[in-house]
């Protein structure tokens, strides 16, 4: 009841080609991708709804998640 080898997986892969067909699983992918990419422009479009609904709050925008951003103080000394 071990994992699966390299082998396995190559006869799976094999099997699914042979049902399917290259074409069809070429299709079901693009398929994928233009549904995930729907999706993404269907929360964008949410969140620009609320964006225009609430004008109050300035929406930030961060360029990169690992900057972080901090005030510099000048330490004086006694």
């Amino acid at each position: 009841m071990g994992g699966l080898s390299i082998w396995h997986w190559v006869i799976v892969l094999v099997v699914v080609m042979l049902i399917f067909g290259t074409k069809k699983i070429s299709n079901m992918g693009s398929d994928l991708g233009k549904a995930v990419k729907g999706f993404k422009d269907g929360v964008k479009g949410d969140e620009e709804k609320a964006a225009e609904a609430n004008p109050a709050q300035p929406t930030q925008q961060v360029a990169d998640k690992s900057t972080i951003d901090v005030e510099a103080r000048d330490k004086t000394r006694l």
